[in-house]
């Protein structure tokens, strides 16, 4: 179940009243019955903090992989120990979630089948059920072993405002986010299961160059959109992934509303969003200064416009 995105900009920001936003930073494994009940933890407290959009990260229903690496040709000899449970978006761990959720608004990453393939999967969920979901597109580092790949990018309507949905290694590729921004998005939720680097990787997460690349990529794709960014992500080690945390909320300038840090937690941040997109693009407006007409229909393809070294000034 996917959502499917308009083919014309839409760029009012809705008349949705404002509320508290968070993305969460915490651990999730194997244990299905114990991620709900973190998930149901974690949603008292954001509602206790008056959260309507709670971003959960990649995975949290019965964890991520536990090790990525072995290649695009699968050449390398390490191998997940297992995978995650397959789940269905009609299936009793979604509902259960709904029901957690009542009037909240929140994104949960799960390991999905369409009864033929896998999916890495990001759910739109109110007490109302799934509203939509995304299937995560880009995939690192052999994930391509062990899940399908998601085909397109596209926003819903919720009671938190228009979302759009992306995972983990979808935001290093800026049309996805820019799909969702011309799809009328104004929160994209970037949920995530984002390691440190193993081949050249830092004692400390702060310094680990993945670490400064995943905040690089929020600042960038809330900027260069002019939308609230919420970026969830795991906490901890997993199998011999190391999480880099720094769970947060961006705004449409690409400031740091909140953030975790390298620690585990809820980075939550009160805002108006119609009202802080309508600042954003008061001025400077970035959909409708746009020149398509100027941008090679190549971008949209798999092949290069030219090899390293061969472009045009």
């Amino acid at each position: 179940m996917t959502t499917q995105p308009n083919t014309q900009p839409n760029t009012q920001p809705s008349t949705q009243r404002g509320t508290a936003v968070a993305a969460v930073c915490a651990g999730f494994g194997r244990d299905v019955d114990q991620n709900l009940a973190q998930i149901g933890g974690l949603i008292a407290d954001a509602r206790q903090a008056g959260v309507g959009l709670l971003a959960l990260p990649e995975a949290c229903l019965g964890g991520y992989l536990s090790v990525l690496g072995a290649g695009r040709d699968g050449s390398h000899d390490e191998t997940p120990e297992d995978l995650p449970p397959v789940m269905d978006i009609d299936g009793p761990e979604l509902r259960r979630v709904a029901e957690l959720a009542g009037d909240m608004t929140v994104v949960v990453g799960l390991c999905e089948s369409d009864g033929a393939d896998r999916y890495n999967t990001a759910a739109v969920v109110t007490g109302d059920g799934v509203l939509g979901a995304h299937r995560k597109v880009h995939q690192p580092l052999g994930e391509n072993l062990y899940y399908a790949a998601g085909d397109g990018f596209g926003c819903v309507d919720t009671p938190a405002g228009r979302i759009g949905t992306m995972i983990c290694y979808d935001k290093a590729f800026p049309e996805g986010a820019r799909a969702l921004a011309v799809d009328g998005a104004e929160i994209i939720a970037c949920i995530s299961a984002w390691p440190a680097s193993r081949t050249a990787t830092s004692a400390s997460i702060e310094d680990d160059r993945w670490t400064k690349r995943f905040n690089l990529f929020d600042a960038a794709r809330a900027l260069e959109n002019q939308v609230v960014w919420l970026a969830s992500n795991q906490h901890g080690t997993f199998g011999k992934l190391r999480f880099v945390a720094n769970a947060k909320v961006v705004g449409p300038g690409g400031d740091i509303l909140a953030t975790t840090g390298v620690d585990a937690g809820m980075a939550v941040a009160e805002l108006d969003v119609p009202s802080a997109l309508t600042t954003a693009r008061r001025a400077m407006f970035h959909l409708r200064d746009r020149r398509p007409e100027a941008y090679p229909s190549a971008l949209a393809t798999a092949e290069p416009l030219s090899q390293v070294g061969e472009g045009h000034a």
